[in-house]
């Protein structure tokens, strides 16, 4: 039994708002900005098709060591997190960034929260709406490359 376009919407919509759910219950706001200043802090750099770079900031231990394992093993894993709509230092060529303690590896994900990373800036007064839902962006081209100095 196939499922019409409208009802396939709905179920990507559902699945993205319930990412959206788990990685808000990841990010508390108090958490975050304490982990920064006692905690290790680690910058990366993925690519997506269209070659533009963009740099996340890791803030949790683990997610630092997957991040690491993922770059030395040269794993195909993708990069996905809640975008939020400033510019940061330490990726200063884009208009947003992702919530360090959003960010996770995926190596599937629905087609609702992919978009390239010049998409997303040309967009993203959209995001967070019909585009990117939650503001969960999770390009499905996106490579990590490697570990940067902090800025």
């Amino acid at each position: 039994m196939s499922r019409t376009p409208a009802v396939a919407r709905r179920t990507g919509l559902a699945a993205v708002l319930g990412l959206a759910a788990v990685l808000g219950a990841a990010s508390p706001g108090a958490a975050a900005g304490t982990r920064d200043q006692v905690g290790e802090v680690a910058y990366f750099e993925f690519e997506d098709v269209t070659r533009e770079r963009f740099v996340v900031k890791l803030t949790d231990a683990e997610r630092i060591k997957e991040a690491r394992d993922i770059v030395g093993a040269g794993k195909p894993d993708h990069v996905m997190g809640r975008i939020v709509k400033r510019a940061v230092p330490y990726n200063a060529r884009w208009s947003y960034h992702l919530d360090p303690a959003t960010v996770r590896f995926f190596h599937v994900a629905i087609e609702v929260c992919d978009a390239t990373i010049p998409y997303v800036e040309r967009h993203l007064d959209e995001a967070g709406g019909a585009f990117l839902p939650g503001s969960v962006w999770c390009p499905w081209t996106s490579t990590l490359k490697r570990e940067v100095a902090a800025p």
